[in-house]
């Protein structure tokens, strides 16, 4: 699956729409817009037969423009992204940061589509849509944005944020994360994501270089006796936190909230924890005889019966 991340970091839970169900979704649209302009050219003919034939010429190209690019942009906008053919078949157009599309990104791909679907009846699209990694034609690349699917055929299981320790989220609110570029966010998200699918002294050795990389750029080391991962996974946190406090006034989440098929029960500094974390799930905050750096196994690990979930 193709994951869409936003400028933030942030791991967005869609799934961009491939050829085939564009392709019946634009069918279905096409059969709608050709057969309400087939009787609306009907109904014209009748009422400007006394006309001459410029002026039907005229008539006829409106009502062309109109019914094939006009009402489908109007539709797009007023539905924020979802056609008869889209709403069927589960898709909806989106922007390439997941918000809904305006007025000028419904124009754009309306414009575009009068090419490259209407006027070469789908080639230009098709050919487009499979060299796209994410299916996008023409239309979606000018416009920025893209078709994904609403409708998913399993959710993926929740992975729990639990807080730290007071003492831990003492320590990160003064923590400066001015210098922390947004390249290194996005992969720490995307290794806390996926911890769970790697091997444990892997998954170790990349939290104590990740964490490394963040000593660096604030001039603060991971606390004595904190499992990397579980300081990567607070640091997080503070940040979401920090960046929904100037965004809403207000810490990131409440008790019980979902996160992008997270839990998330609120407060400063969260992590995620994968399946096998130990019985409850939880990363501790501390473990006895544990070094700053250390990796997913070690004399800290085994003295507490407890492998950090990588």
């Amino acid at each position: 699956m193709s994951e869409l991340v936003t400028g933030e970091a942030v791991v967005l839970g869609l799934r961009p729409a491939r050829l085939p169900s564009r392709a019946l979704a634009v069918v279905v649209d096409l059969a709608v817009s050709w057969g309400t302009y087939i009787v609306v050219s009907l109904l014209l003919m009748s009422g400007t037969s006394s006309m001459d034939g410029a002026a039907v010429a005229a008539v006829a190209v409106a009502t062309f423009v109109l019914v094939q690019i006009g009402i489908p942009i109007v539709i797009e906008t007023l539905s924020h992204g979802r056609s008869l053919g889209k709403l069927m078949c589960g898709l909806r157009v989106l922007r390439e940061d997941g918000g809904p599309i305006r007025f000028r990104h419904a124009l754009v791909r309306g414009a575009m589509g009068a090419i490259e679907i209407v006027l070469t009846m789908g080639v230009v699209a098709c050919i487009a849509s499979l060299v796209s990694a994410r299916g996008r034609r023409l239309g979606d690349v000018f416009a920025g944005t893209l078709v994904v699917r609403e409708r998913l055929p399993a959710a993926r299981r929740a992975v729990a944020f639990p807080p730290p320790p007071p003492w831990l989220a003492g320590e990160l609110g003064a923590l400066d994360l001015s210098r922390v570029p947004d390249g290194w966010w996005l992969t720490v998200r995307q290794f806390l994501s996926r911890m769970g699918q790697l091997d444990p002294q892997v998954g170790g050795a990349m939290a104590g270089r990740l964490a490394e990389d963040l000593r660096g750029f604030t001039g603060v080391s991971v606390p004595q006796g904190v499992y990397p991962v579980a300081y990567l996974a607070a640091v997080v946190g503070e940040r979401q936190s920090r960046e929904a406090q100037r965004a809403f006034g207000a810490p990131l989440g409440a008790p019980g909230a979902v996160l992008n098929g997270a839990a998330v029960p609120g407060g400063v500094g969260e992590g995620p924890v994968a399946s096998g974390a130990g019985a409850d799930g939880a990363i501790p905050g501390r473990a006895e005889g544990r070094s700053p750096g250390g990796g997913g196994s070690g004399e800290g690990a085994s003295r507490t019966g407890f492998v950090p979930p990588v």
